[in-house]
């Protein structure tokens, strides 16, 4: 699979006259794990948006740096990309496997290979059993496990979960943490939004807040106190 290094320059989103957030540099390198925190409405969907590139900000670019493990037509155009995962994943009108193996339809060809990688996936979130059951008939929480299954197949280079664990069930986040750590491992980066800590979010390192218009980096999580040695991201 592809690692990916995130650089950013000059970041901006402006509502008419409200600035939403101005940050002057931004860094992701490969494995990293960052928890992105801060009040409601403060932009942090609509930076992971930008980085992403699902929104165009009002200034600025950002820049995606792919290093590739294996040969390039080996790992397809959708491995090693940047996924973006929303608290409410979209859904497409199929069975739960359908909603997994779509994505490994352009990067794998083997209809059998494609199927034994989704099903697997399936075991590793519990829903197994579920995989040929219509999607509308899971939970929400069932939903993020589909979701989590479906992003960890593609082997993403970053992957942005916003919310993703909000109002989840101890072993949905659990399982989340078992494939998210995993992807870590690979090299994926991981950028984690989250209004509580949890398992998911103990796996950051590094943590981003925005306040105040502006990005700013906490020193190491497992190392200070929160409320200190802050700086800010520049």
């Amino acid at each position: 699979m592809s690692q990916i290094s995130i650089q950013a320059e000059n970041l901006s989103i402006r509502f008419k006259d409200r600035l939403l957030f101005h940050i002057p540099q931004l860094s992701l390198g490969p494995k990293d794990a960052i928890y992105l925190s801060g009040d409601n409405g403060v932009g942090k969907t609509t930076l992971l948006k930008i980085l992403s590139g699902l929104q165009k900000p009002t200034t600025g670019q950002v820049n995606l740096h792919k290093q590739s493990w294996l040969n390039r037509f080996f790992c397809g155009q959708t491995q090693g990309g940047v996924i973006y995962m929303h608290q409410t994943p979209y859904m497409f009108d199929g069975t739960v496997f359908d909603n997994v193996c779509y994505g490994l339809k352009f990067t794998i060809s083997n209809r059998q290979q494609r199927r034994n990688e989704a099903i697997h996936a399936l075991r590793m979130v519990g829903l197994e059993t579920l995989a040929d059951e219509h999607i509308s008939v899971l939970s929400g929480g069932e939903r993020q496990r589909v979701a989590m299954a479906r992003a960890w197949v593609l082997k993403p280079g970053v992957l942005l979960m916003d919310e993703s664990s909000a109002s989840l069930d101890q072993e949905s986040i659990e399982r989340q943490v078992v494939l998210a750590k995993d992807l870590l491992e690979r090299g994926t980066s991981l950028v984690i939004t989250s209004h509580q800590k949890n398992a998911l979010t103990a796996l950051c390192r590094r943590q981003w807040t925005i306040t105040k218009t502006q990005l700013v980096e906490r020193a190491d999580l497992q190392l200070v106190d929160e409320d200190k040695n802050d700086y800010a991201y520049a």
